[in-house]
């Protein structure tokens, strides 16, 4: 059963990211994103990990695409003005683009896939607790910087986003 509806979630994945690349309409294309993200939400369910389940869904199907969307409808793209690229371009491109699979097959070439023994702590790899207590000892530091520097993000943010009436 699980290994059918990996199987599954896998064939939609696969299916609405080519879907994404083919389509015309830049809606469509985000749209089928969503349905790509959904369906590698569905993969952590199967592997236990149900807060990268959660906050998955809440960071790239839910707030990302909603600014996608925002940003696709705010640019209204148009066939009439789009300008015509060229052929030497197209070439340029398709050459990059072979090159960066030469580059990610080399890179991939020597690698060993590792299978892990199952343990009693595969069960707790994807738990809140587990994850909260790991976060909150080993990477306390990390975590703090973080904290720290989106903070000042969201200052630099309010100040870039005043007029200069408002100073």
């Amino acid at each position: 059963m699980t290994l059918n509806l990996f199987y599954f979630l896998s064939f939609v994945a696969v299916f609405s990211a080519l879907m994404v690349v083919f389509s015309k309409n830049p809606v469509y294309s985000a749209l089928y994103l969503i349905v790509t993200l959904f369906a590698i939400a569905g993969h952590y369910i199967l592997m236990k990990a149900e807060f990268l389940f959660v906050v998955h869904i809440i960071v790239y199907a839910g707030a990302i695409m909603v600014l996608f969307l925002y940003v696709i409808m705010l640019l209204n793209l148009n066939k009439d003005s789009e300008p015509h690229k060229s052929s030497i371009l197209k070439f340029a491109a398709a050459i990059c683009a072979g090159l960066l699979l030469i580059v990610l097959v080399g890179s991939l070439k020597g690698t060993e896939i590792l299978v892990r023994a199952e343990t009693n702590t595969a069960a707790t790899i994807g738990d809140v607790k587990s994850l909260g207590k790991v976060l909150f000892t080993d990477f306390l530091l990390p975590f703090e910087i973080a904290s720290v520097l989106l903070l000042a993000a969201m200052v630099g943010v309010v100040m870039l986003g005043k007029s200069e009436k408002e100073h």
